[in-house]
């Protein structure tokens, strides 16, 4: 996120070509008044491709979020500012995420909420760091993003290793597991996640019975799960996203396997509900927070979000609001939308946010930390 002039806006909707050039000139709700200083907001997310739902959902976050900034009329170094989105679509790919993070930061933007995936927001932050501009992701769970050392990354939900422990604890004390399968679609957030899930579950007395891997575009499953069927698991664990888990728990129905089925935040979805059907009653999953009934601003966002973009949220709205206004409050104690005025006021965040207290620790997590874990019953997810 950086600051200055005119927008940069890429305004996606499903079936529209994936962002790979410079975000475009594109009309926004907010103009920017006559004489007033425009602040560029970056959020990079998947916004075409298997998950898009998962982008768009983030990126309206920041939008709502923007648009609220701009109604309070905020003047920052002295001048009347108005806040713009630069808003990409990094596909869920580590290339690409590194390319749009050049481009967010050639066109002088002055913070950037994302990226969503912990594959592409990994080597995104060097890009970020190196420039000195503010990130803070309100969906990524890898531990290995905010251990890299750098001053600028900031997350605003829990890691793998917290849910992994969370949904390993609850299989074996909880479910009874005793015999566990474990498949992830090797990407940095599903491995990590189903290496976190093994070793805890190993832990707490449980046997990995079998471990497998997949893509995080396949859409077969058969062979992998022939392969797993003859262990005779209690439990098959999935470390990665909806898209594959949804046409995964059909293909467990199919072959006749019994186990339970559990994945983490990824799977939290409505849309692994509608791509599992009948498959995926009574799968269990985690959530990086706590639970949405539970947060406090949670039922007025959900209105605001529903009237705002007529539809209800995924997964991670909330948290991208959130980290677009810790980022405009950072920049109003600041009094400056420099990266290095403001920046240091991030560290100093004590925010309450719709998601809960917002506070870091030195590494850039937040404190306090939520994992929530649910099943899914009558194809909603409820709260255990």
């Amino acid at each position: 996120m950086k600051t200055r002039h005119s927008l940069l806006l890429c305004t996606l909707v499903a079936g529209v070509a994936a962002c790979n050039k410079p975000a475009s000139q594109a009309p926004q709700q907010e103009q920017a008044a006559a004489g007033s200083a425009v602040v560029k907001i970056g959020t990079a997310n998947p916004l075409t491709g298997p998950f898009a739902h998962w982008g768009r959902d983030a990126d309206n976050g920041v939008k709502l979020a923007v648009q609220e900034a701009n109604a309070e009329k905020l003047t920052l170094d002295g001048k009347p500012v108005t806040f713009e989105v630069v808003s990409e679509d990094d596909q869920a790919d580590p290339k690409v995420a590194t390319q749009v993070a050049q481009r967010m930061v050639d066109a002088k933007i002055a913070g950037i909420v994302g990226h969503l995936t912990s594959g592409a927001a990994i080597p995104a932050s060097r890009i970020y760091a190196d420039a000195g501009i503010p990130m803070i992701s309100g969906s990524v769970t890898s531990p290995s993003f905010t251990q890299q050392g750098y001053h600028n990354t900031y997350r605003l939900i829990a890691n793998d290793l917290q849910q992994g422990q969370a949904l390993a604890k609850y299989a074996v004390d909880k479910l009874g597991a005793k015999r566990v399968a474990v498949i992830d679609d090797r990407t940095t957030y599903g491995q990590g996640l189903a290496d976190d899930f093994a070793k805890s579950a190993e832990q707490a007395g449980a046997k990995v019975v079998k471990r497998e891997f997949t893509t995080n575009t396949a859409t077969d499953f058969m062979a992998v799960l022939t392969s797993i069927k003859g262990e005779k698991p209690d439990l098959l664990f999935y470390g990665g996203m909806d898209a594959q888990a949804g046409p995964m728990v059909k293909q467990m129905a199919k072959l006749g396997i019994k186990a339970a089925f559990m994945g983490a935040d990824g799977v939290n979805t409505p849309e692994f509900a509608k791509l599992g059907g009948d498959s995926a009653e009574g799968s269990y999953a985690s959530s990086a927070g706590a639970p949405k009934e539970k947060l406090p601003g949670y039922g007025e966002f959900s209105q605001k979000y529903k009237q705002q973009f007529q539809a209800d949220i995924q997964a991670y709205a909330p948290y991208t609001y959130d980290a677009a206004k810790v980022l405009i409050a950072a920049m109003k104690r600041a009094g400056s939308a420099e990266p290095a005025k403001y920046l240091p006021e991030i560290a100093k965040t004590d925010y309450q946010g719709v998601t809960g207290p917002v506070k870091f620790d030195s590494k850039g997590d937040i404190q306090q930390a939520t994992v929530s874990l649910y099943q899914l019953k009558q194809g909603k997810w409820v709260g255990l």
